[in-house]
């Protein structure tokens, strides 16, 4: 009874399956009757390196011991270290620390606003930046912005086609996914990324990836824009960054200006201790040959299923039908997946997915699609 007045007490911002996990390990997760399922989801793109993966577990429960928070007006080593470790990652670059995609979406439009005097965002149609009313603002999918309006103005969309058309004069920033995520797990051609970085320079405008959901070794390099050949000016993380605990962060690159002065944006959370230095054994995790496996097991997907898009382990089969009702069949065999679309399943697994579980989704969702 307790279970089901919980449930009835949360705001019905999400369409829940009835169901309550209770315990996760690696790849796999434990429902409240005790039975187990194969997460191909990660808690959408979150737990890379599995539930429970014992570097960050550590360095978390060792931060616990020592120190839980202070506040933003002092350092302490797992912030400074987590810094330090992203700039070594992008080829210098200097960080501030949030708590969400959002919020460092929300970061690097007023950063862009402050560094260049401009007002205007460029984005893409079918975009996702995140909910809160800035990044919603940039954010290309008309239904999810229709309710909240009159949102933030100056944001302008276009396609991968027509870039060249909206970027100009008046352009603070380029802002764009390497892959689309919740529009339906579509990449950009490294041309398009190259042409964003040509308009930018050209208008003088910003380049800015969110690379929320494709960072942090998802694409099987540690940022997708590696793989594509295109360095943005900027770019925001979230989501897999402290393997499930909360922390984002917004790198500006050291050629780019810095922009921020002392007041101009903080966030109370940001930097916490506890996170960053789970974060920090993220990034000493995600090696060469983790990113090799993330690639292999990429390539292994696109050919044993069909109609298989992505980059690395963010992937999406497109289905002639609904995906809903394959999502939960694919439940009811003790499989998590989710959807990116009306049609579009979307798998973003651990990237420490073996290849004996990669056998046995692949083998589940042949008999579903």
């Amino acid at each position: 009874m307790s279970q089901v007045l919980n449930q009835h007490k949360l705001l019905p911002t999400y369409a829940r399956a009835d169901l309550t996990f209770v315990e996760g390990d690696g790849s796999w997760l434990t429902d409240s009757a005790g039975k187990r399922y194969l997460d191909l989801l990660g808690g959408i793109a979150v737990v890379g390196l599995g539930h429970k993966h014992p570097a960050p577990l550590a360095a978390a429960h060792a931060q616990l011991d020592k120190l839980w928070h202070t506040s933003n007006l002092f350092y302490t080593e797992p912030m400074d270290e987590l810094a330090s470790k992203l700039s070594d990652r992008f080829g210098g670059a200097q960080t501030f620390f949030c708590n969400s995609g959002a919020e460092s979406i929300e970061a690097a439009l007023k950063w862009a606003r402050k560094v260049t005097g401009r007002e205007q965002f460029v984005a893409l149609e079918g975009s996702f930046h995140g909910r809160t009313m800035g990044a919603l603002s940039v954010t290309g999918q008309p239904a999810k912005r229709a309710a909240f309006g009159p949102l933030v103005p100056g944001a302008v969309f276009a396609t991968p086609q027509t870039l060249s058309d909206h970027v100009g004069p008046d352009t603070a920033a380029i802002l764009l996914e390497p892959v689309q995520g919740e529009g339906g797990v579509i990449p950009l051609a490294p041309e398009v990324l190259a042409q964003a970085r040509a308009l930018a320079d050209e208008h003088g405008a910003v380049l800015i990836f969110d690379e929320v959901q494709t960072g942090v070794g998802r694409c099987g390099s540690f940022f997708a824009w590696e793989r594509l050949g295109t360095k943005p000016d900027a770019l925001t993380l979230a989501k897999g960054l402290a393997n499930g605990l909360r922390v984002g962060a917004f790198l500006v690159s050291d050629d780019a200006p810095t922009g921020f002065e002392p007041g101009d944006h903080a966030s109370t959370f940001g930097g916490n201790p506890v996170a960053c230095a789970a974060a920090c054994a993220v990034l000493d995790t995600i090696d060469d040959d983790l990113l090799a496996h993330v690639r292999a097991l990429s390539e292994r997907f696109a050919s044993e299923l069909p109609n298989v898009r992505g980059l690395g382990l963010l992937l999406a089969l497109e289905l002639d039908g609904p995906a809903g009702p394959v999502v939960d069949a694919a439940l009811a065999q003790g499989l998590v997946v989710g959807t990116a679309g009306p049609n579009t399943l979307r798998l973003t697994p651990p990237l420490t997915l073996s290849d004996d579980e990669a056998t046995q989704a692949i083998d589940i969702l042949t008999t579903l699609v």
